[in-house]
C-alpha cells in the first residue's frame, strides 16, 4: 500500500474537542490498513487538535541539500526506510527524515528507472499512442505499493500545451526499479472539452477505496475510482472536481485529515515558471463536491480556493518564486508539503518541504519556512510577543513579489507599524492565533521554525483570511 498518511485514529468526542489527537500507529501508515481503530458509526468530527506539549524553538540549522525534482510526488518505502520524491523528466531524490535530501536520479536519465532498454522501450504504448517520434519525456509520476509490488503511474503529452495525453502504469519489485510491463490507465485524444490526462496522484479514502485524481488546464481536474488492483472501475474520464482554463489549474493532490474529517484537494494555479501558487479546497467526500473558504464550488471558477503561498521575499533573504505542484505526506502526526520552487522568474527549480498546519476552522495554513523537524506546541503571549517580518500574500495569481514589512506584536495584543497602531492579535489555547490587520481578520497558528533567511530560530505565524488570502510572520 502507499505509505503516505498516519492511521485514522478514532476520536472519542464528548461534546468537547479532545486536546490530544494524532497519529496512533507507525510513522507512515495507510488509512485503509490502519493498526489503530476506526468505527464510522461512532465517528465525531473533533476539529483541529490542540498540542498538549509546550513548543520549543529548534536549536540546529539543518542541511537541506539541494535537489532538483520538478512536480515532486513523495512516497515512503517501508523496505528501505527512505522517502522518495519522484518527479518529471525522470528525476528522483531521497531522504531519511524529509529534511536532508540526496539526488538519486538527475533529470533526463531515462535508464535509471527502466534499465538498459530505457523508457522509450518500456513505455512503447504511451509513446506510440501519442505519436511521439523523439525521446519520450514523462511527467509527474506517482508511486503506489499494492501488495509487494511497486506501481508507478506516470503521464506524457504529444507536445507541451496539448491535451492529447495519457496516463499509464509500470511495475517493479523494488522502489527504484527497474520498472516494466506497461498498462494503460486513461488517454485523451486531444479533442475539445477533454481533460488533459496528466499529473496522476493516487490516495485511499477513509473507507479504504482507492482513487486517482488527475488533470491540468483545459477541462480541469478530474477524479476516477480504482479497484483493489489499482485499475479504473469504469471507463470514461470520471468526475470533474476543479474547472480549468488557459492559465490553470494543475498538479492535483488529495489527502484526508481524520481530525477535521475533511478531504483536501490541493492544486497549483498559474505559470509553472513565474507565478505558480498552491491553492486548496475541501469536501466531506473524496469525489466532492469541494468548496473554498467562501463556499465557492471550484467546478464553477478555476482561480479560487484558499491560497497557501505566492511569490514572496522576507527582509534579509532572497525572493522565492513559483511554489507549486506539491504532494503531502504525514509523519509523526505532522502534515508535510513537498513542492518545487524557483529562486528567480523562469529560473532553476529545487525541492522544498514545509509543514502544514490547520487553523481553528480546519483550513490548512503553511509554514513560512522550510521544515527542520520542528514540532508545534503551546506558547504564551509573553513568549512570542516582539518584532516580526510580516508578508501579506496577494490572493490573485501574479508574478509580483510580496515583500515583508516590519511590525511589532505587543504583549498587550496590539500590532504596531513603527509607532502607528495597525491592528491586534490574540492567542487562544496557547496555539491558535487571530490577527487583525488593517481591518481584515486572519485565522491561523503559531509555530517554531528555523528562518530560511539567516538560519535563525524564531517563532512564526501563518494564517488565512475569510477570503483565503494568506499572511505570514517571522519573528526577528
Amino acid at each position: 500500500m502507499k505509505k503516505r498518511f498516519a492511521t485514522l485514529a478514532g476520536i472519542l468526542g464528548l461534546a468537547v474537542v479532545l486536546a490530544a489527537v494524532g497519529c496512533t500507529g507507525g510513522e507512515n501508515e495507510n488509512p485503509s490498513t490502519s493498526s489503530g481503530w476506526y468505527d464510522k458509526d461512532i465517528w465525531m468530527t473533533a476539529g483541529t487538535a490542540i498540542p498538549t506539549e509546550e513548543a520549543v524553538l529548534p536549536t540546529d540549522a539543518p542541511n537541506h541539500g539541494t535537489v532538483a525534482v520538478h512536480d515532486p510526488s513523495v512516497f515512503y518505502d517501508d523496505v528501505t526506510g527512505k522517502y522518495y520524491a519522484f518527479g518529471t523528466h525522470y528525476a528522483v531524490a531521497s531522504s531519511t527524515d524529509l529534511i536532508t535530501w540526496k539526488q538519486e536520479v538527475s533529470e533526463g536519465n531515462t535508464k535509471a528507472l527502466y534499465g538498459d532498454e530505457g523508457a522509450d522501450v518500456k513505455l512503447k504504448t504511451l509513446k506510440e499512442t501519442l505519436g511521439i517520434s523523439g525521446t519520450l519525456d514523462t511527467w509527474a509520476p506517482d508511486v503506489m505499493k499494492i501488495g509487494n509490488m511497486y506501481y508507478m503511474y506516470l503521464s506524457a503529452t504529444s507536445a507541451f500545451g496539448s491535451n492529447k495525453s495519457g496516463i499509464v502504469r509500470v511495475r517493479a519489485n523494488n522502489v527504484m526499479g527497474p520498472y516494466r510491463e506497461e498498462e494503460t490507465i486513461i488517454f485523451s485524444g486531444g479533442n475539445g472539452g477533454e481533460p488533459n490526462c496528466i499529473d496522476p496522484e493516487l490516495f485511499y479514502d477513509k473507507d479504504g477505496k482507492l482513487w486517482m485524481v488527475y488533470g491540468s488546464f483545459f477541462a480541469g481536474v478530474y477524479i476516477k475510482e480504482l479497484d483493489e488492483k489499482g485499475l479504473p472501475v469504469e471507463d470514461g474520464f470520471g468526475t470533474l472536481l476543479w474547472k480549468g482554463d488557459g492559465i490553470g489549474v494543475e498538479g492535483p493532490f488529495i489527502f484526508y485529515n481524520a481530525e477535521t474529517d475533511y478531504y483536501y484537494l490541493m492544486t497549483s494555479d498559474g505559470n509553472l515558471n513565474t507565478n505558480y501558487n498552491m491553492r486548496v479546497v475541501r469536501s466531506k467526500n473524496p469525489d466532492g463536491p469541494y468548496a473554498d473558504i467562501k463556499g465557492v464550488d471550484p467546478t464553477a471558477d478555476s482561480h479560487k480556493g484558499v491560497k497557501l503561498a505566492g511569490n514572496y521575499k522576507f527582509n534579509g533573504g532572497g525572493a522565492t518564486y513559483a511554489l507549486g505542484h506539491n504532494s503531502v505526506i504525514k509523519k509523526d502526526g505532522k502534515y508535510l508539503v513537498v513542492c518545487h520552487v524557483r529562486n528567480a522568474l523562469s529560473g532553476m527549480h529545487h525541492l522544498e518541504v514545509r509543514q502544514l498546519f490547520f487553523n481553528k476552522d480546519g483550513w490548512p495554513v503553511m509554514s513560512p519556512n522550510r521544515y527542520c523537524g520542528e514540532t508545534a506546541g503551546t506558547v504564551t503571549e509573553e513568549t512570542i510577543a516582539g518584532e516580526y517580518d510580516v508578508i501579506l500574500h496577494f490572493y490573485e495569481t501574479q508574478e509580483t513579489v510580496a515583500n515583508s514589512e516590519a511590525y511589532t506584536f505587543g504583549a498587550d495584543g496590539k500590532i504596531l507599524k513603527g509607532t502607528e497602531e495597525k491592528g491586534a492579535w490574540e492567542l487562544s489555547d496557547g496555539y491558535f492565533v487571530k490577527i487583525t490587520l488593517d481591518g481584515t481578520e486572519y485565522s491561523g497558528v503559531v509555530a517554531p521554525a528555523i528562518k530560511d533567511n539567516g538560519n535563525k530560530a524564531a517563532w512564526c505565524m501563518t494564517a488565512t483570511s475569510d477570503n483565503g488570502r494568506p499572511i505570514w510572520a517571522n519573528g526577528k
